[in-house]
């Protein structure tokens, strides 16, 4: 009878060491939403200003291969940016200005302005307007589930988050985060319906003051097999920008 009696406290005590390590790591959806509002902090720049030089490498199976060369400017304080591309001569000139929640398209060959989306592909990419913005996730999604992973060697929350309004891009997002400082490494990015759209790769990133900067950016196209976009980032910048840099008036004329 005594070695019946032991042998069921070794079981209950077994399963409750079992029972304790399966929650070790573990995040509960708070957390999880805690984690939204760190990536925000970590990539947004406060009151600094960015500038950057990216280079834009487009595969497409149908048109080929286009390179792509745009100086990049933003002002998250005011949510502001500015992206003008330099490369190829043929686009040189076009330009992507965000102000007062107004995201406007300029063609240097008709000066003129026209209003475009967030939600739009830039310069025909697999990259979307709303990807050179500041980050909103904390404002923008909820978080629906997290669970423990691995991608490659890095220990990683995963992270499905759903829209809480509709001015986002994607209505539905699969974010693999790393554990040690809440840096996006992948995401998968889904429309309302639950259809794969676009994965996402940020593989290197940079830190200065605080801040983490993805220096290269891989947006692959889910529904073209072969069709992909890599972003290199170079040349990064915290000075200061001119208030003007900012401007209609700034995008008319840098190019003439």
């Amino acid at each position: 009878m005594h070695m019946k009696i032991k042998k069921r406290y070794l079981t209950l005590l077994v399963i409750g060491v079992l029972l304790v390590s399966s929650t070790l790591g573990a995040a509960t959806l708070a957390e999880g939403q805690a984690m939204l509002a760190d990536i925000d902090n970590l990539s947004n720049l406060g009151g600094k200003d960015f500038s950057a030089l990216m280079t834009m490498i487009s595969e497409d199976p149908e048109t080929g291969i286009e390179k792509t060369k745009v100086l990049q400017f933003r002002s998250d304080d005011d949510d502001k940016f500015l992206l003008l591309i330099k490369e190829p001569v043929v686009k040189k000139g076009q330009g992507y200005l965000m102000i007062d929640d107004n995201l406007w398209f300029y063609d240097p060959e008709s000066r003129k302005f026209s209003h475009t989306s967030m939600k739009d592909q830039f310069n025909q990419s697999d990259a979307n307007n709303s990807d050179f913005n500041s980050s909103s996730l904390a404002n923008d999604y909820k978080v629906v589930s997290i669970e423990d992973g691995k991608l490659g060697n890095f220990s990683v929350y995963i992270l499905v988050i759903e829209a809480l309004n509709n001015e986002v891009t994607y209505p539905k997002r699969k974010l693999w985060v790393t554990r040690e400082n809440t840096l996006v490494l992948k995401s998968e990015d889904y429309s309302a319906s639950g259809r794969l759209m676009r994965t996402s790769y940020y593989p290197f990133y940079t830190k200065s003051e605080g801040n983490y900067i993805p220096t290269k950016m891989i947006f692959v196209d889910e529904l073209i097999a072969g069709k992909k976009t890599t972003i290199s980032i170079s040349d990064i910048s915290f000075k200061d920008i001119a208030d003007s840099v900012f401007t209609k008036s700034y995008v008319e004329r840098v190019n003439n």
